[in-house]
């Protein structure tokens, strides 16, 4: 029996003691409305804090409350667990795990604490996993209320780094705290935010820049913050390829441009003999962007083959002048594609008074003429040589392919690059886009006034005109090159930079298709030519621009 007592009073006195000791730490930097009681179903131990809040509607109010006069016992359930205190007269500094780095400037320590006492301040930091912080859902219609817009992207690494001082709430510090993140993942672009809590109620909020300024070194992300709270940073990760994924598109290039080659030789005779049938500049200008498309495919392969025929020796004059014949064919392309963006304008939208003297001669000093002036003024400058196009296979190993094009050790490689492919073609996919949305828009009034005839031939008859509709649609999208303007979703996923290769690698194959559909519709209008109505005689000279 005194055994029983003994045993009883050691239990009661081991429990006193253990709130004894939480109180002690609760008292010591007591903040409005944490918990400094002790009760029987929680021991105020760290590692259970986290469970423990999760009951709770606002967890991150109860987190933060509760975790800084908890009795540390190891790891806790939702991450580890850094409790130390600091010395206001000087900068703290801490790494609560490999991948992050704290940095609190005495300034805020001060701040903290009491300054006449200058004692010394508990720092908190915990590391959680981000799929804790939840976001508002939208239900039953219910509206967000309006703001500025909000950081987008994954949890880099899918952690949170909590940073608190337990004391005076800290904010708008005139020294700004600040928290490395560092990676080893490739990413495209990169942000640090804090979570800002919407709805005390379910706990749910959104991630917030406020107050934060962030720098990218390359391999970390270091965030400069005037306040505490839960920081992390979003990132949008930069599209990596796999050796597979690098073979794969690799091989529906070279595919794509062979076929190419082979079908614009075909529509250039095609062309040719449509020519000769019955002349039209129409006619001339779709043989001389054929020609160019011919040119850029054959160049494509020639310089990839005397690329890797080079392998790793020395750029020669060869290399030189294929990256040179290669630039000056894709600007070409991109020239007759946007005359003939202007054609159509002239066709659809001036209509009357569009006689040019020598008009397709005019047409191509400039489709021909603007691309060898830049490519000779790049040549003169030393652009062109080897370029290698390095494919990441997820930061383990590297796909390299070589082609004659921009020389990769040229300076100012970026801006030529940037100047002649992008910002250039870019211009010209637009205008022709905008041409494109004209022609739908003739299409669509010209058919408001079709036939009215009613039961299945009618259906018939709307049906057969919508296809034909469709495919001019689409193949004047090819002619006029809008396929490279599928260059944007390249940075989007996997499946758009396949979508793009496929498309532009077959742009011969569809220009052929439309050549064939240029013959077809002759043949149609000379079976037709008694029943050629206005409306119709509008459409021919639109289908065949």
């Amino acid at each position: 029996m005194q055994v029983v007592i003994l045993l009883f009073w050691f239990v009661c006195s081991r429990a006193a003691g253990d709130c004894q000791e939480s109180n002690f730490v609760s008292n010591s930097h007591q903040r409005p409305g944490n918990y400094g009681k002790c009760n029987s179903t929680w021991r105020n131990y760290c590692e259970d804090v986290f469970s423990v809040c999760q009951a709770e509607n606002s967890w991150t109010s109860c987190y933060e409350q509760r975790i800084a006069n908890c009795r540390q016992k190891g790891r806790m359930g939702g991450g580890s667990i850094l409790r130390n205190f600091a010395d206001p007269s000087k900068d703290w500094e801490e790494s609560p795990t490999p991948e992050h780095d704290v940095h609190v400037p005495s300034s805020a320590l001060r701040r903290s604490g009491a300054p006449e006492s200058g004692a010394e301040v508990l720092m908190v930091v915990t590391v959680l996993n981000s799929t804790h912080f939840k976001h508002p859902s939208r239900k039953h219609g219910r509206r967000l209320v309006p703001g500025p817009p909000k950081p987008t992207g994954t949890v880099l690494g899918g952690t949170v780094l909590m940073v608190q001082a337990v004391g005076r709430p800290l904010q708008n510090l005139t020294e700004p705290i600040t928290l490395t993140f560092k990676y080893n993942k490739r990413v495209a672009s990169g942000v640090c935010v804090f979570w800002e809590e919407l709805n005390p109620r379910d706990g749910t909020g959104n991630w917030s820049k406020f107050g934060c300024n962030t720098r990218n070194t390359g391999r970390e992300f270091v965030c400069r913050c005037n306040h505490l709270s839960f920081f992390a940073v979003l990132v949008n990760p930069d599209l990596v390829l796999s050796e597979e994924d690098a073979i794969n598109l690799s091989l529906i290039t070279y595919v794509g441009s062979a076929l190419s080659v082979v079908f614009t030789i075909i529509s250039l005779i095609v062309y040719s003999c449509l020519n000769k049938r019955q002349p039209e500049r129409g006619i001339g200008l779709h043989m001389h962007l054929t020609a160019a498309l011919l040119c850029l495919h054959l160049c494509f392969l020639l310089s990839c083959a005397w690329a890797w025929r080079l392998s790793e020796g020395p750029t020669d004059w060869v290399c030189r002048a294929l990256g040179l014949l290669l630039h000056w064919s894709l600007l070409a392309t991109v020239c007759w594609s946007a005359l003939e963006g202007f054609h159509l304008y002239l066709l659809l939208v001036r209509v009357f008074n569009i006689y040019i003297r020598r008009y397709l001669l005019k047409l191509s000093v400039v489709g021909w003429g603007v691309p060898t002036l830049i490519a000779l003024v790049c040549g003169v400058s030393g652009v062109y040589g080897k370029y290698t196009l390095e494919f990441r296979d997820y930061g383990n190993r590297n796909t390299t392919m070589q082609l004659c094009w921009i020389s990769s050790k040229f300076r100012h490689k970026r801006a030529v690059t940037y100047v002649t492919t992008v910002a250039f073609p870019f211009l010209a996919v637009l205008c022709n886009a905008c041409m494109l949305g004209l022609v739908i828009v003739k299409l669509w009034r010209l058919r408001g006034g079709g036939a009215k005839g009613g039961g299945a031939k009618g259906s018939w008859e709307k049906a057969s005109r919508l296809g034909k509709d469709c495919v001019t649609v689409l193949g004047l999208s090819c002619v006029l090159g809008l396929p490279f303007g599928l260059l944007t979703v390249t940075y989007v996923d996997l499946v758009g930079v396949y979508v793009f290769t496929t498309l532009t690698s077959l742009q011969g194959v569809f220009v052929f298709l439309w050549s064939l559909a240029l013959t077809c519709k002759s043949r149609s209008d000379t079976a037709s030519t008694s029943k050629d109505t206005s409306t119709q005689r509008i459409m021919t000279t639109s289908f065949n621009s």
